[in-house]
């Protein structure tokens, strides 16, 4: 559930909006072509995972084929994308709050968020993986009613939409392509967005509990997944309703439910939207305490951070995290359209940072693995390392179309900052420790250990 509340988000809920109006019908390819290169990311992870599951995975294999750079900037990077996104996605749950209760003021829903989070993630990762199943039972079970009340109306043509509603909508309104292939291709940039947070599989493999049955499931099923949660209710959705009928910053499915005419509609997507933030919000706590200890164990972090718990947690690291995010909501209070906005940017670029080091990394696996150096696991990637190599092309493609949208362009301003910082600090450190930078060696193959490790 873990992995499919990842590739469900407000991405899909809110951001389709702008999408669909940029691009039409055609978004649906967009994210067919898009979620086929989230597979192999996600194949590539799967494959490093069964070679050696640890917690605050991406980091270590960064470092381990990559070098103790790669692995350090890695982690740091990764950590601050969950932290801003853990600002805007505690903010955004304030906002939600005032639907229904306009007069609570928007920083004590925010705080009052952030305490109940802090307090799940610091009771135990039984207690975390529980709150964030029922979170995304919301959102598929919404998804899923959506696509059935849709495909009724489409089928039966009751309610409202029933006499325009047709598959026809897809084509009919200048074309499947309406604004052009060009148009299309620049939402590709807000379709990988959307797929943020599917890697967190990564994240948790270190505390699975059974993770050589349950990492290759939750990988494997990725496809159907992107198929029914995003194609298939893009298709639904933009058959009841035309593609012109959408506007930026209106949720696709409010629109869709206002079309049919269900009554309470908009606030049926106004719970699913907050639970979809607060789910957000639950992951990032999550993964910055995860992403914190890995960095001190492997001394590149402050040596405070890798203390766990009486409940095995990384309570000092989640603390931490939770206070920067805490500080995010004090920014939005002073300079809601300003500071804040020049901070969140950041995420989109440090997700694709973190990909495109998860498909360098298997890369450099699969190379060593046929060296002879590495271990050979036993989940391995269909077609790598060159569906590896095909996904990180498309990534480079993403950050051109980044760089070529104006309204997008602002989130690569701030990654040349931020990755001159983790310069500096990379080489300080070094030079104060070396032995937590020298390279990590890989696991040999069986043949190649001493007897008794290969009998642990």
């Amino acid at each position: 559930m873990i992995a499919i509340g990842g590739a469900i988000g407000t991405g899909l809920f809110l951001g389709a909006g702008t999408a669909i109006s940029k691009a039409g019908p055609s978004l649906i390819m967009m994210y067919a072509i898009a979620g086929v290169i989230i597979f192999f990311i996600m194949r590539a992870l799967g494959e490093l995972l069964t070679y050696r599951p640890v917690s605050g995975s991406f980091a270590d294999y960064a470092r381990e084929f990559l070098g103790p750079f790669f692995g350090f900037v890695t982690g740091w990077t990764y950590w601050l994308m969950w932290v801003v996104t853990g600002m805007a996605e505690v903010t955004a749950a304030a906002t939600y709050i005032k639907y229904w209760w306009p007069h609570i003021p928007q920083w004590s829903s925010a705080l009052a968020f952030l305490v109940v989070l802090f307090a799940v993630n610091l009771i135990s990762v039984k207690l975390f993986g529980e709150v964030e199943f029922w979170f995304s039972m919301i959102k598929v079970t919404a998804i899923i009613g959506m696509i059935l009340i849709g495909l009724g109306v489409i089928t039966f043509g009751f309610s409202a939409a029933g006499d325009t509603a047709s598959f026809s909508n897809l084509w009919s309104h200048d074309g499947f392509f309406p604004t052009g292939v060009g148009k299309s291709l620049m939402t590709l940039q807000i379709v990988m967005f959307a797929y943020l947070a599917v890697e967190l599989v990564g994240v948790t493999a270190g505390e699975a509990e059974n993770p050589r049955e349950t990492l290759p499931k939750a990988i494997n099923t990725l496809p159907w997944r992107i198929g029914v949660f995003y194609i298939g209710a893009l298709i639904v959705i933009l058959a009841v309703v035309s593609w012109t009928d959408f506007e930026p910053g209106v949720s696709p499915f409010v629109a869709a439910f206002a079309k049919i005419g269900i009554p309470a509609g908009a606030a049926i997507v106004n719970f699913v939207v907050l639970t979809a933030a607060l789910s957000s919000c639950n992951s990032g706590m999550y993964s910055t305490g995860r992403m914190l200890r890995d960095l001190a164990v492997n001394g590149q972090g402050p040596r405070v951070f890798a203390k766990l718990n009486s409940r095995q947690t990384p309570a000092v690291g989640i603390l931490v995290s939770v206070a920067l995010m805490g500080f995010g909501v004090w920014i939005n209070y002073v300079d809601p359209e300003g500071a804040f906005t020049y901070i969140t940017s950041f995420a989109t670029v440090a997700g694709v940072w973190t990909w495109a080091m998860i498909l360098l990394s298997h890369i450099r696996y699969r190379a060593a693995v046929k060296a002879g150096r590495a271990q050979e696991a036993w989940f391995k990637a269909p077609g790598a390392p060159w569906t590896s190599w095909i996904a990180l092309v498309f990534l480079v493609g993403v950050f051109v179309l980044i760089g070529l949208d104006k309204d997008a362009r602002i989130s690569l301003y701030s990654a040349p900052v931020w990755f001159a910082v983790l310069g500096v600090g990379y080489y300080v450190l070094r030079g104060r420790n070396p032995d937590a930078f020298a390279p990590k060696e890989s696991i040999p193959p069986v043949k190649d250990r001493e007897p008794e490790f290969a009998q642990s």
